[in-house]
């Protein structure tokens, strides 16, 4: 099959990849010329564990190809997918203007029968607005080829997106006709070997699962999260209210595990639209509304801690912060609580030494030279008052405490992601702060 993906970012991306690697004709479109001419050198805009190793290998295959020609690349294609960006609005919603883009200029260049799959993240509603540009496009050229929409949200998990497509939980896909629906099938075809199961369903009910699934999501941190603070104020551990309930089946033990908040490029923005798509028909999501306003005070939590222990005055302080990025395996700080920390720290006047394995690129677009970055995570702790854990990186789980103190002005330590436990920080001699934990206080006198 010729497949055309219209766009370059992670979803787009990592979609014509895959598709690629089980064999597929497949062009990745983009209008960045830099950003085309550096993939054919196998450069990536992204970070993803695998994705440069399967473009390298499909590039040299002949398989995946790069270009910033939309008409050229979509001749004889049966298949377009629209995988560009649809940033939030001030007022929250989606911003089309993209999508609806690539819409119209598939419409001007088409020259045969495809179906044009919406892959991005857009509101219900969109395929209709799709099919219109198309028809718009068609019309003004006064040409009559036939052509079918269909939904195809994406659910890949950053730093685990390849393994995601190439094994997914389920396929979603809303059609409108049987022949796009055998299309579609054929795509996919390769990825239900294994018995991963794909749904097709109407065009809305597709377009809504995609939100409704993220959203979900969402609710279950800002819940465990909620659930935490409590903990905290009447001396129960979350560490251990999480396991007796992620026991329950109609619960279950996955994403409930507290934290200082969710970020990156989906929940976010997700929430946010699903809450003005619903406004925008007459209705509040009221659960929604909280689940966001829980995750923004979320990200606060570990700087209030910091001030508390240290008397309100901070001024002056260095702290260590391990992990930048808003989840482990991947530079994506997009709505990084890292950001949120940082930000609160330097408006009171200390000093931040950062280290992350793989975002500190990123970092320093977004943030500049407003803090240091360290070459390790121990040269971040040199003279450090305290240390922050703010991503969960599989190599800060297992430090050689008696260097980090050693290397620290002072062993205190608040872990936004309960990595670590108390019994382990008292054996080190640390302060430790956890997240719906009780404290332990290295000293002689419990701060108040």
């Amino acid at each position: 099959m010729k497949i055309a993906v219209v766009g370059t970012g992670y979803v787009g991306l990592v979609t014509g990849t895959c598709l690629a690697e089980v064999g597929m004709e497949v062009t990745c479109i983009d209008i960045d010329q830099k950003k085309i001419d550096n993939l054919k050198q196998g450069i990536l805009p992204i970070y993803e564990p695998g994705l440069e190793e399967m473009v390298l290998r499909n590039t040299e295959k002949g398989r995946l190809q790069f270009s910033t020609n939309l008409a050229e690349s979509i001749q004889d294609a049966d298949v377009a997918f629209i995988a560009v960006g649809t940033p939030p609005g001030e007022d929250g919603s989606a911003d089309l203007k993209y999508v609806l883009g690539v819409a119209r200029e598939i419409g001007r260049n088409m020259n045969n029968y495809m179906v044009v799959v919406t892959k991005s993240t857009v509101p219900v509603g969109t395929a209709n607005k799709v099919r219109a540009a198309l028809e718009d496009e068609l019309s003004a050229r006064g040409k009559a080829f036939d052509f079918d929409v269909a939904s195809n949200p994406e659910f890949l998990k950053e730093g685990a997106a390849i393994e995601d497509f190439l094994k997914p939980d389920r396929i979603v896909i809303g059609v409108e006709s049987e022949k796009a629906e055998g299309i579609m099938s054929k795509v996919y075809k390769p990825f239900l070997l294994n018995g991963h199961p794909i749904i097709f369903m109407d065009i809305p009910s597709a377009e809504m699962t995609k939100y409704a699934a993220n959203s979900m999501l969402a609710t279950k941190i800002s819940f465990m999260n909620d659930i935490a603070n409590l903990c905290e104020i009447m001396g129960a551990d979350v560490n251990m209210v999480r396991k007796g309930i992620g026991s329950d089946a109609r619960i279950g033990n996955k994403f409930i595990y507290p934290g200082i908040g969710y970020g990156g490029s989906c929940f976010p923005k997700d929430v946010k639209a699903l809450i003005k798509t619903a406004a925008d028909n007459g209705y509040q999501m009221q659960i929604l509304e909280s689940v966001e306003s829980v995750n923004e005070n979320q990200k606060s939590v570990l700087f209030n801690k910091i001030k508390k222990h240290f008397g309100g005055d901070l001024a002056g302080k260095t702290f260590a912060l391990w992990g930048l990025s808003f989840k482990p395996k991947t530079d994506d700080m997009r709505e990084a609580p890292s950001l949120v920390i940082i930000e609160k720290l330097l408006a009171e006047g200390c000093k931040v030494k950062a280290y992350d394995p793989v975002a500190m690129k990123e970092a320093q677009h977004i943030i500049g030279d407003k803090i240091e970055y360290a070459n390790d995570q121990n040269e971040a702790l040199v003279d450090a008052d305290a240390l922050l854990i703010v991503t969960e990186w599989p190599e800060f789980r297992s430090p050689n405490f008696k260097v980090v103190g050693k290397l620290m002005r002072d062993k205190v330590i608040f872990d936004g992601r309960n990595i670590y436990d108390t019994k382990e920080m008292q054996d080190a001699g640390f302060t430790y702060y956890g997240i719906g934990v009780k404290p332990y206080y290295h000293s002689t006198v419990e701060i108040a």
